[in-house]
């Protein structure tokens, strides 16, 4: 390619400022950042307002379907990191009250076995108040003396998680999709700059 063509094309891409790109570049990373700790943050508090929500013994239902349709429209939602606790949304209050009902439900059944059961099993663990660990013991007793026992609690019953998507269509997702594009013009106008400068102190 002769000088006089170079010299053209390095008109037409000087045209296109650097500076610019750069500062348009840089401007949508942070936005992208600032959006997807911002939706890190959100999910943080509806899951927070799902647990006070049920130690409340209010509609737990509607706070995890609020919770559940932002994780699912939102990237950088997932709430499983950063905690060693798996699954990270866990229902203590809603799981206590499950246990109470079935401890009711078999308690109504054979009334002195299962109080005799709660009285030995509570002097066995004096400092267990939640009855997570009491339930076996209950369970292992009553059977030993012929009556029905409480059921175990399901796990899908008071344990949630749910699966943010890599992207979504919101604030973060589109600056975070133009900061890539931005990045990718900026490095192809550094190189074809640098290739022309070459060329240009090469070319007799």
């Amino acid at each position: 390619m002769d000088k006089g063509r170079l010299h053209h094309i390095w008109k037409k891409l000087r045209a296109i400022s650097f500076f610019y790109l750069l500062v348009a570049f840089i401007v949508s990373l942070t936005v992208a950042i600032v959006a997807l700790r911002q939706n890190n943050l959100t999910a943080i508090k509806l899951r927070d307002e799902v647990l006070q929500v049920d130690k409340d013994n209010g509609d737990v239902e509607a706070a995890l379907s609020k919770l559940r349709t932002f994780i699912y429209g939102h990237m950088n939602t997932d709430l499983a990191s950063g905690t060693s606790v798996y699954p990270p949304i866990q229902l203590k209050y809603r799981y206590d009250r499950l246990v109470q009902a079935e401890q009711d439900k078999a308690a109504s059944a054979s009334p002195q076995i299962y109080t005799d059961a709660q009285h030995y099993c509570e002097a066995q663990n004096s400092t267990d108040f939640s009855g997570r660990n009491r339930v076996p013991c209950i369970q292992d007793y009553v059977t030993s003396h012929g009556a029905p026992t409480p059921q175990q609690i399901p796990d899908s019953l008071y344990k949630f998680d749910f699966a943010s998507p890599n992207w979504s269509p919101d604030l973060a997702g589109w600056s975070l999709l133009l900061s890539g594009l931005l990045g990718f013009v900026v490095l192809v106008r550094l190189t074809l700059e640098l290739w022309l400068r070459h060329q240009l102190k090469n070319t007799p």
